[in-house]
C-alpha cells in the first residue's frame, strides 16, 4: 500500500480498500465509435465507465499521450489539462436532482477553489488498481508533477 493509499483511508473512513478495488474494477472501456472524436488530427477520446451512477473517466490522447482527462464520481471531479497542468478538483450537477433539464452528457462542473487531496488520493487509489493498463499508467504519473 502506499503512503497516499494510507492517508486516504485515515482521512475518509466511508472509502475502504475493497471499495476502492471494487471501484476500479468496475471500469469497462466504451466502444471508441460512441465517441465524437477530436478535431485535431491525431487525437483520440477514451471513456471508462464505472458501474455506479456518475461514475466515469474520460481521456483525450495524442500520440499515446494524455491531454486531457476527467474523472467524476458521486458528484465530484477530478481533472487535469497538460495545457494548465494541475490537477483540479470540482463537483458536478450530476446529483442535483432539482435540474429538470439535466442530461448525462452535458453534466457541467464547478471547480474547487482549493484542490480537495483527499478526493485526489482516493481517485490515485482508484486508478492505480488498474496500473497495469497503460492508459491509467500515465494518468498515474500525471499525480507525480510538481504543484
Amino acid at each position: 500500500m502506499t503512503n497516499d493509499y494510507e492517508f486516504m483511508l485515515k482521512k475518509n473512513h466511508l472509502i475502504d480498500k475493497n471499495e476502492i478495488a471494487s471501484l476500479g474494477a468496475s471500469l469497462r472501456a466504451i466502444e471508441q465509435k460512441l465517441l465524437k472524436q477530436g478535431h485535431q488530427e491525431g487525437n483520440i477520446k477514451i471513456w471508462f465507465q464505472g458501474e455506479e451512477p456518475y461514475f466515469d473517466i474520460f481521456f483525450e490522447c495524442n500520440n499515446d499521450e494524455i491531454l486531457w482527462f476527467q474523472f467524476t464520481l458521486r458528484g465530484k471531479s477530478l481533472s487535469w489539462d497538460r495545457r494548465k497542468p494541475e490537477l483540479q478538483t470540482g463537483i458536478t450537477n450530476e446529483l442535483c436532482v432539482d435540474d429538470v433539464s439535466f442530461y448525462a452528457a452535458t453534466k457541467t462542473i464547478d471547480n474547487d477553489h482549493q484542490a480537495d487531496w483527499d478526493f485526489i488520493y482516493l481517485v490515485k487509489s482508484i486508478l492505480a488498481t488498474r496500473a497495469e493498463e497503460p492508459i491509467f499508467a500515465k494518468a498515474l504519473e500525471l499525480f507525480n508533477l510538481p504543484k
